[in-house]
C-alpha cells in the first residue's frame, strides 16, 4: 500500500453512521489479505446494528478501529511467491474465525507471503474445534491454490491444534469432513503439529526439528493416497 493510502486510514475520522463504517470497511476490505487475523480485527464491526437501527460505537468498536488502522502500518512487508523456495502455510482457528499465513522459508527464516482470513459463518460456528481447524487449512489452501500447486515439492501446513490427529485417523466421516478429504487430494502437503503453547512463542517456529515436538502426518496429490489416510472410511450423512 502506498504512502497515501496510510496516511489516509491514519487519519480516518470515527464513523458516526452505519454507512460511514461500511464505507471505511470497504476501503479496508481491499487491503484485508495484508493484515494477519483480518477478520478477527473487524468481528466488533460486522456485529454492529444493521441498517435503519440505532448506530452506537461502543468502546470495543472504537479500540478495534484503532488497532485496525494501525495494522495497516505495522504489518509484515510481503514477499513475493517463489516457486523454487519452500512454503509453510500456518492455520489458525478461534471460535469465531479462522486466519492462515502462507510464507517462505531460507537461510534468514520465514518471510510472509499474504495472510488470510474468514470469520465463521452462522453453521460453522457449530463445528466442532477439529472441524474448525480442518477448515481453516482447506480455506487457506482454497485461497492460495494456484500458488501452492504450482510448487514442484511438498510444502508444509503448520497448526498448533492436535485436533488434526482425529480427522487424519478417523474411519467415520461426515458429509462435509468427506467433501473436505476430496479436496485435500488435490495438494502434496505435510502436516505438522505443534504444541499449542508455541502459538505464544513465534520465534519457535524457526527454531530446528531438534528444537520443536513435532508430530507428522502426510498427505498426498492424488485421490487415491489421501483417502489412504482413511482406511475402511464410511461417510455419514
Amino acid at each position: 500500500m502506498d504512502s497515501s493510502k496510510v496516511q489516509k486510514i491514519l487519519n480516518w475520522p470515527q464513523p458516526k453512521t452505519i454507512k460511514a463504517l461500511q464505507y471505511f470497511l470497504g476501503f479496508a476490505n481491499f487491503y484485508g489479505c495484508f493484515i494477519k487475523n483480518y477478520s478477527k480485527k473487524i468481528s466488533d464491526f460486522t456485529s454492529l446494528p444493521k441498517k435503519d437501527s440505532p448506530f452506537i460505537f461502543n468502546e470495543e468498536a472504537l479500540s478495534q478501529f484503532q488497532i485496525l488502522k494501525e495494522a495497516f502500518t505495522t504489518s509484515p512487508i510481503l514477499s513475493h511467491f517463489n516457486p523454487s523456495l519452500p512454503a509453510i502455510v500456518e492455520t489458525y482457528a478461534s471460535d469465531s474465525a479462522l486466519g492462515a499465513v502462507l510464507s517462505h522459508v531460507n537461510d534468514s527464516g520465514k518471510h510472509p507471503i499474504s495472510f488470510d482470513s474468514h470469520k465463521l459463518l452462522l453453521v460453522e460456528l457449530n463445528y466442532g474445534v477439529h472441524d474448525k481447524v480442518l477448515l481453516g487449512i482447506v480455506l487457506a489452501l482454497k485461497h492460495r491454490r494456484a500458488f501452492l500447486l504450482s510448487l514442484p515439492d511438498s510444502f508444509e501446513v503448520l497448526t498448533y491444534h492436535s485436533y488434526l490427529q482425529y480427522f487424519m485417523s478417523s474411519k467415520v466421516l461426515t458429509h462435509h469432513q468427506a467433501h473436505w478429504a476430496e479436496f485435500l487430494s488435490e495438494f502434496h502437503f505435510s502436516i505438522t503439529y505443534c504444541p499449542g503453547r508455541l502459538a505464544t512463542l513465534p520465534d519457535a517456529l524457526n527454531q530446528g526439528e531438534s528444537r520443536v515436538n513435532r508430530q507428522r502426518l502426510t498427505s498426498r496429490r492424488t485421490p487415491v493416497s489421501i483417502k489412504s489416510c482413511f482406511s475402511r472410511v464410511s461417510v455419514t450423512l
